[in-house]
């Protein structure tokens, strides 16, 4: 597993990793700008905020069927295809949606966006799991996570700028959003070459008859915590996005201020991503993974207090700081934990959380808003934040904490092959005596050869013994023991 991994990730630096950065801060934009100006979309031509939801569900109900069996082909196969074809659903889903003048088209291709994205998601994850050493996955998944932080960063304010107006006006700026959220999505293509090394499809054909059962990877352990990890923290970076503004319309804060808010958000999540490697080396992958879980479960519970404009910034931009360490280690918790030749099904598993999560949160904290009032949903996400933590806690000696402490004990076990040729010493003593033999293609000669002689010899030998180094040569002839 881990030779295929240094095979993948040798040649070629990182420049992949940096392409498949620009891929998919590209990718990630035109959903997140295509979002939003769907739902502009369909209020444009009629909908309420039934419709709404039911078209903002699609986008992820659609995926969930598809993940398991996305990542079974993932593992058997190349990724690049896989982000071809996400990037392809993307674009057209973006487009088709700004085309289309029905709600029921609206959800179908949001659906296949939301399905194209699943499709990259799991491609672009498949891969930085292998070209990556288990030294360098938390940095490089955490880099990785830096496309997606840039896309949320600028897709929803590109949105924002482009669509305006009521009624036709809307119609016309969102369709708009919407097609250039699909050119956006087709310049990704230009970072699509050489992201997958060759060796890749070998290392996969050798493992192509061991299929992993779904119910074997779910209860291998550390999986499951790095699923709940992620869901929890992408329901409280969805929610948060989604009932900001109603915090901010009860408290008189201007839609504009709460944009800024959320970029805030964006901003320090980027930042966070940025030090990733500093801190897991000072503090160690699970303390940073426990104490950014509890720490943001606090804050985001602080938010329901009434807080000032600045007090509210503050604890932001320390929410987005907490929120961006959980995608990349929960990444790297369900990688190194997964089965081997099941490292994409494990991937498309957390996807699939995810996506539950981005069904059932929103679902849940509107509940909880209308019986406790706007403020609970954030209640509701500090728990689910504090249960991850206690998760990150609890699988402080599982597996994911296994490689690298594994990792130095690699070289020795290199070196012990090496202990042979330290052996080999001894092994000339063996060979030089039937050297001394007059020819070393015969060592098995001289004592046949001896034995006739045996009987003179003896009396003879003990005087020589001194200069039998140098008469040996010579031992054979009876005129050389005379010589003296």
């Amino acid at each position: 597993m881990v030779s295929a991994q240094t095979l993948a990730g040798a040649p070629g630096g990182r420049g992949w990793l940096l392409r498949l950065v620009i891929a998919f801060s590209f990718t990630q934009g035109a959903v997140s700008m295509a979002r939003p100006a769907v739902s502009y979309r369909a209020l444009s031509v009629g909908a309420d905020e039934r419709a709404i939801g039911v078209i903002t569900a699609a986008y992820a109900l659609l995926p969930l069927f598809a993940a398991v069996p996305l990542g079974r082909r993932t593992d058997h196969g190349r990724c690049v295809p896989l982000l071809v074809g996400g990037v392809v659903l993307i674009a057209a889903g973006c487009a088709l949606s700004g085309t289309s003048g029905s709600l029921p088209e609206l959800a179908a291709w949001s659906g296949v966006m939301g399905l194209g994205h699943l499709c990259f998601v799991i491609g672009a994850q498949s891969i930085v799991a292998r070209r990556s050493a288990p030294d360098e996955q938390d940095r490089n998944f955490g880099h990785f996570t830096i496309g997606a932080s840039l896309g949320q960063l600028t897709g929803p304010v590109a949105a924002g700028l482009l669509v305006s107006g009521q009624g036709a006006e809307m119609a016309r700026t969102s369709a708009l959003a919407l097609l250039v959220s699909g050119a956006a999505a087709a310049v990704s293509f230009t970072s699509l070459w050489r992201l997958e090394a060759r060796t890749a499809r070998g290392a996969t054909t050798a493992r192509r008859a061991a299929k992993v059962p779904v119910r074997r990877i779910l209860r291998t352990r550390g999986v499951p915590a790095g699923i709940f990890i992620s869901l929890a923290v992408l329901s409280a970076t969805d929610i948060l996005t989604a009932y900001l503004p109603v915090i901010g319309e009860e408290r008189g804060i201007t839609p504009t201020v709460i944009g800024l808010l959320l970029s805030l958000r964006a901003a320090a999540t980027i930042a966070c991503r940025l030090v990733m490697t500093p801190m897991i080396r000072w503090l160690g992958r699970t303390v940073l993974l426990t104490v950014t879980c509890l720490l943001g479960g606090l804050l985001c519970a602080g938010i329901a207090l009434p807080v000032p404009v600045w007090g509210l910034a503050v604890m932001l931009a320390a929410l987005g700081f907490c929120l961006g360490v959980g995608q990349p280690l929960s990444m790297t918790t369900v990688v190194r934990a997964a089965p081997d030749g099941a490292r994409s099904t494990a991937l498309a598993l957390r996807l699939t959380g995810n996506r539950l999560g981005q069904v059932a949160a929103p679902a849940s904290a509107g509940l909880v808003a209308g019986v406790a009032g706007t403020a609970a949903p954030f209640l509701m996400l500090g728990v689910l934040l504090v249960g991850a933590a206690g998760l990150g806690l609890r699988r402080s000696g599982g597996t994911p904490a296994d490689p690298p402490a594994a990792q130095p004990t690699d070289p020795p076990f290199a070196v012990k092959p090496a202990d042979p040729p330290a052996a080999q010493p001894t092994d000339p003593p063996s060979a030089v005596k039937p050297a001394d033999s007059p020819s070393a293609g015969a060592p098995a000669d001289p004592p046949p050869a001896v034995t006739p002689t045996d009987p003179p010899p003896p009396a003879v030998t003990p005087p020589d013994a001194p200069r039998g180094t140098a008469t040996e040569p010579g031992r054979r002839p009876a005129p050389a023991r005379d010589t003296p």
